[in-house]
């Protein structure tokens, strides 16, 4: 398996396509769409999520990276190794882009989720229905910044806590057994 993609990577690549969204929009609706069940395969996902750039557009993308970012989430989803983490900046990037860039994937992931027809029947239960309102109240979010180390502490702490209820709404939405020993606190 080649290396994941980086958030850098990809950024520039919808910078300099003119894409008009951000890689970690990009990458939480695409995550949003596979969790929420959300069937496509890995040539036509943006026509599935609605993002369908016209062929000089996804020609400018390198050889296989839509593909790959396509067949990397999904497998990362469905590891029962929990190694999925949402596309954001490292961790040496400034705290407000890694801030900016969660509340950025939060959004991309209810509308990718919302697109997959999730929970469109009321199918959705009590803790789904939770983890979907604070995802929604962190795409809303303006982070303000006080004090640098407890600041880095509580970003990471919403970060786990957006892994794992991805993982829990996939293991919920796609039907495929629990995830063994995770909590969502």
């Amino acid at each position: 398996m080649s290396d994941p993609i980086s958030y850098a990577e990809l950024g520039a690549v919808l910078a300099r396509t003119q894409f008009g969204v951000s890689a970690s929009d990009l990458h939480g609706s695409l995550a949003g769409f596979l969790c929420g069940g959300g069937h496509s395969d890995a040539r036509r996902w943006l026509a599935a999520l609605e993002l369908d750039p016209d062929d000089s557009v996804t020609a400018a993308f390198p050889p296989h990276m839509l593909e790959q970012l396509y067949t990397d989430c999904a497998a990362w989803l469905a590891d029962p190794g929990l190694q999925f983490e949402p596309l954001l900046p490292p961790t040496s990037a400034p705290l407000g882009a890694r801030a900016d860039a969660l509340v950025e994937w939060c959004r991309g992931f209810l509308g990718g989720i919302g697109l997959a027809g999730a929970g469109a029947a009321g199918t959705l239960s009590a803790v789904a229905k939770e983890i979907l309102s604070d995802f929604d109240t962190i795409a809303g979010t303006r982070f303000e910044y006080a004090d640098s180390e407890e600041d880095e502490n509580a970003l990471a702490e919403v970060i786990e806590f957006i892994r794992v209820g991805a993982l829990l709404l996939h293991t919920e939405l796609s039907g495929t057994s629990p995830l063994p020993g995770t909590t969502l606190h």
